[in-house]
């Protein structure tokens, strides 16, 4: 009862994740990763998330949620589950005609750098204050993760400085292809599943204000994207732009602090949360 799992509440990652602005920041890291056209190619070949969007997404977070605030037991079988499944998959790459495993290191890595780095900058534009030395070891810490993957830590960059270097070496091998077009499309306009209710419902939601307040939120990650990322969307590299993308983060992380700030202290954080917290408590006690 008083294991608090891979990190525990001294850490940068616990301060960093309780803010729920991040889940921006893990669709700012979709459409990053879109990019490298050997991940999209394996996501839109294996994943089924056009059938299935929100039970994909469901399913991310709460993977997400396990490795952060989980106990030891339930992150090494939820990340053991994911190794398994990865090991099944390939993909061919449509530029080459090869045929790939997605579990290589270098997609691995990509995936894990994107997402941990988009958790972080959207955060701290977000107003998150974080000091250098809390980033760096936000990267550390996440070294722990890389490695439920299958990655060698020894290969993953574990500091900003690090992070801007990998990011820069890998720019070449980035750019838009099919699969990257078909699916920042289907990010920025998903569809509104049947189980949300009757056709008319849905259909409100998909032509309504929900819609647009989603496309504003849509546009927000895409505008928080590195300038040569934009770039490569089409997009423009502009400070304008990232000082628009600061400002609209900025007012969805007060939103959603004055929306939560009105909700009984037990809906204010995830379930997984709350019971971390409390191990956490019983550990000191």
């Amino acid at each position: 009862m008083s294991d608090v799992g891979l990190f525990g509440p001294d850490s940068v990652t616990w301060k960093l994740h309780r803010e729920p602005i991040l889940m921006l920041g893990g669709l700012r890291s979709l459409y990053l990763q879109a990019l490298h056209p050997r991940a999209v190619a394996g996501v839109a070949q294996n994943s089924g998330y056009r059938a299935d969007p929100w039970g994909r997404l469901s399913r991310t977070s709460a993977y997400v949620a396990t490795v952060i605030y989980g106990s030891t037991a339930e992150v090494e079988q939820a990340s053991s589950r994911l190794r398994r499944l990865h090991a099944k998959m390939t993909a061919v790459d449509p530029r080459t005609g090869e045929t790939f495993r997605i579990d290589e290191p270098d997609l691995l890595r990509w995936v894990h750098v994107t997402e941990v780095e988009s958790f972080l900058t959207t955060a701290t534009r977000a107003g998150l204050r974080l000091t250098p030395d809390e980033v760096d070891r936000y990267y550390t810490e996440q070294l722990k993760a890389a490695e439920l993957v299958g990655l060698d830590p020894a290969t993953v960059p574990s500091t900003a400085a690090e992070v801007a270097a990998y990011y820069e070496d890998i720019r070449p091998e980035l750019g838009m292809t099919r699969d990257t077009a078909e699916t920042a499309l289907f990010l920025t306009v998903p569809p509104v599943p049947d189980t949300w209710g009757p056709r008319a419902l849905r259909l409100g939601l998909t032509l309504g204000p929900t819609r647009w307040a989603y496309l504003g939120i849509a546009g927000t990650a895409v505008a928080l994207l590195p300038p040569w990322a934009r770039r490569l969307y089409g997009g423009l590299g502009w400070p304008t732009t990232d000082m628009t993308a600061d400002l609209s983060i900025r007012g969805l992380r007060l939103l959603l602090s004055t929306v939560l700030a009105t909700l009984p202290r037990r809906y204010r954080d995830s379930s997984m949360r709350q019971a971390a917290l409390a191990r956490a408590q019983t550990a000191a006690a």
